[in-house]
């Protein structure tokens, strides 16, 4: 029983995570389209709330996130199983994209001079479904 409970804690702490994780990396994507530090100043309000979000629920449940899903590998025994060294691989890369968009966008706020955003930020949103995506396979149908 208490393995189904830490189950449904997992699920809802990673639809939490992804859905701060989708709003991170889209705000991300909008500001990297601006060019002055004019305009920059007219977002600081909705970046700044985006930051405090994710500071207050997003990186929570990312934490809870891994936690709970490391108690659940230790009590379903699946610590060498392949698929879940496959999920792993995407799981890091998600948590990897959280701190590097959260990061861009402190960095940002905090500049005088609009400094450019890399290119390869517009493709977070569509990694990140299509990690999601992967690891759900993975989760329900463990192939290996």
């Amino acid at each position: 029983m208490l393995y189904l409970w830490l189950k449904a804690v997992h699920v809802g702490a990673v639809l939490v995570f992804l859905g701060g994780l989708f709003v991170l990396t889209i705000t991300a994507v909008a500001l990297s389209r601006l060019n002055s530090p004019e305009q920059m100043k007219e977002r600081g309000v909705l970046v700044d709330t985006v930051l405090r979000w994710d500071r207050r629920v997003t990186s929570p449940a990312l934490g809870l996130v891994w936690i709970v899903g490391i108690a659940l590998v230790w009590m379903g025994g699946w610590m060498t199983s392949p698929w879940l060294l496959v999920k792993l691989c995407f799981a890091v890369f998600l948590s990897a994209v959280h701190g590097m968009t959260s990061g861009m966008l402190r960095r940002r706020m905090g500049a005088e001079s609009v400094r450019p955003m890399p290119r390869a930020l517009r493709v977070f949103p569509a990694a990140i479904v299509a990690s999601a995506i992967a690891i759900a396979v993975l989760v329900v149908v463990k192939p290996f």
